[in-house]
């Protein structure tokens, strides 16, 4: 089951049915399905004070995902800036709601598995987040 919640701001997530269909298709592709996932929308500074309470980063982020799964079964908490996420749609030029959608995939892709620690890593992680948009933009 994957639920919204929001801290510390106004934010309402529209077609959640559809975005559920494609996290679920997108788990369904990397041969996992969905437990428990948590999608929480905050503000920057409260995103900040989860990076430096549980994390020890003293920076901004855009997304920070706690991972509680279990052998095939995606369970987690997905907290996402929607301060970060509007900032970053600037930046690179696009929608707001695609930047969301990149956010989110990329979160459910940490909690299959894939990192961005190193530069392959991050590219991998790219071609896959690039690879699951064009997916919904299908749907």
């Amino acid at each position: 089951m994957i639920r919204y919640f929001q801290e510390d701001i106004k934010f309402e997530l529209k077609q959640k049915m559809q975005n559920n269909r494609w996290l679920k298709m997108v788990a369904g592709s990397e041969m996992r399905r969905i437990g428990a996932v948590n999608i929480i929308f905050c503000s920057d500074d409260y995103i900040l004070d989860i990076n430096l309470k549980y994390l020890q980063h003293d920076y901004f982020t855009d997304i920070i995902t706690f991972d509680y799964c279990e052998k095939d079964i995606l369970s987690g908490d997905l907290f996402i800036s929607i301060d970060s996420v509007r900032e970053n749609a600037l930046y690179y030029g696009t929608q707001f709601t695609d930047e969301l959608d990149r956010v989110m995939v990329h979160g459910l892709l940490h909690l299959i598995g894939y990192d961005d620690h190193t530069e392959e890593q991050k590219a991998q992680m790219r071609q896959k987040e690039n690879y699951y948009l064009e997916m919904k933009a299908a749907l």
